[in-house]
């Protein structure tokens, strides 16, 4: 039986091995970490500039994801990645002030090493043969990531205040280190022939023109760049509730526990969609109705039911996008081959673009149209990205039948 085959029988595991990234990038980084900085006297203008300076790793991963290609088995990588990040972390949370120069060296550090666990599963999946494992594939890794996730807000924002910052490091490191082991379930990857270094660059060269120098990667790496199903208001919508006469209290129940159940569930159910529907055409689809949730915060009246009715919606629908995006994002990677970690990191950072500059944009709608501003700039972009795609996919179905 081939490394596919073997791989396919356990697709629910890209659930887990996805949990030690989902910790550190989710659950702390872009979750929690702006709450630990406010604990220890530092101003909001500050957390925003650490914060922003540790998620740059999410976006230049290629830079070093390359290297779970080589030296030893993907899943191998997964775990040891996972413990040098979790040490690196501990030692962050050793120091006197998380936003000395030291311990952001540190945090940032672990936030590189954790991304090489995102490049590894990429690669791993990259084996998968089959559409339908693929997909399936892509729900539970994308499903996985939301989850844990969301636990990681959940647990350090309890801990918060009732631990000290020594210890509430050990139990951050312990989420990300234990789930790693998952990795001793997964599948052997085979290794490639031995080949000489020059035969080796040979393929890797191979492996990436078909990926990227093909008339094909031109849509694909256009959509990825579309202002569609990014996820960009998952941060904002926190810091929008207020204007929505919704409490900090509330804020945590839904934004924190109700997530941890709809964008998994989201993500899981997108697995679901028929394998005749295109992943292209899938992802468009959920993106278009993720982007509509948010048109009843937008036209509502200004009131916690509209915020609770609309966040769920949203919640739902995006780990449904997520799953999607993860689909798009394998078909465009094709065969795993020899440099699968490295082509899907190059692919991932791409994908992230949008998020980056969708804050931006969703940031200028509150400031121009206050409240409502915020998401209708994100509604309207959504619909008239998907939409416009849409119609490309179907006209150019016509013009296929036609000829």
């Amino acid at each position: 039986m081939n490394a596919a085959a073997k791989v396919e029988k356990r697709l629910w595991l890209f659930g887990v091995l996805i949990a030690p990234n989902a910790m550190l990038s989710h659950g702390l980084v872009s979750g929690t970490l702006s709450l630990l900085l406010r604990q220890q006297g530092v101003g909001l203008a500050r957390c925003a500039s650490i914060v922003s300076l540790l998620t740059l790793p999410f976006v230049i991963n290629f830079m070093w994801g390359p290297v779970t290609d080589f030296g030893m088995r993907r899943r191998n990588w997964i775990m040891v990645a996972s413990v040098i990040a979790a040490l690196l972390l501990v030692a962050a949370f050793y120091m006197p002030n998380l936003a000395s120069p030291v311990a952001i060296a540190l945090l940032f550090l672990s936030s590189c090493f954790g991304q090489l666990v995102l490049t590894s599963c990429g690669g791993m999946m990259g084996l998968l043969g089959s559409e339908k494992a693929r997909r399936r594939a892509g729900s539970f890794y994308q499903g996985g990531s939301l989850a844990f996730g969301a636990m990681g807000i959940f647990v350090i924002s309890m801990l918060v205040g009732r631990i000290g910052l020594h210890a509430l490091g050990w139990v951050i490191a312990l989420m990300v280190t234990l789930p790693s082991l998952a990795a001793l379930a997964a599948p052997v990857q085979e290794k490639i022939i031995r080949e000489s270094f020059s035969e080796e660059i040979r393929r890797i060269g191979q492996e990436f023109r078909r990926t990227f120098l093909r008339w094909e990667a031109v849509p694909y790496t256009l959509l990825l760049c579309s202002p569609l199903g990014t996820g960009a208001m998952i941060g904002l919508l926190t810091g929008l509730a207020k204007d929505y006469q919704v409490s900090p209290h509330q804020v945590a129940w839904m934004n924190g526990a109700a997530s941890l159940v709809l964008t998994p569930i989201g993500a899981v159910l997108a697995g679901l969609l028929p394998v005749r529907m295109k992943s292209m055409v899938g992802f468009l689809a959920t993106s278009a109705i993720n982007a509509g949730t948010l048109v009843v915060l937008w036209l509502g009246p200004l009131r916690p039911a509209t915020y609770f009715v609309s966040t769920m919606l949203f919640l739902f629908t995006i780990g449904a996008c997520y799953a999607m995006y993860t689909s798009v994002a394998l078909d465009f990677l094709g065969d795993s081959g020899k440099s699968g970690s490295a082509r899907f990191s190059i692919i991932n950072s791409i994908g992230n673009g949008p998020v980056t500059y969708m804050d931006w944009l969703d940031g200028r709608g509150y400031a121009a149209w206050g409240p409502r501003g915020l998401p209708a700039t994100d509604a309207v972009l959504g619909l008239a990205a998907s939409g416009a795609w849409l119609v490309y996919f179907l006209l150019r179905k016509k013009k296929v039948a036609a000829g």
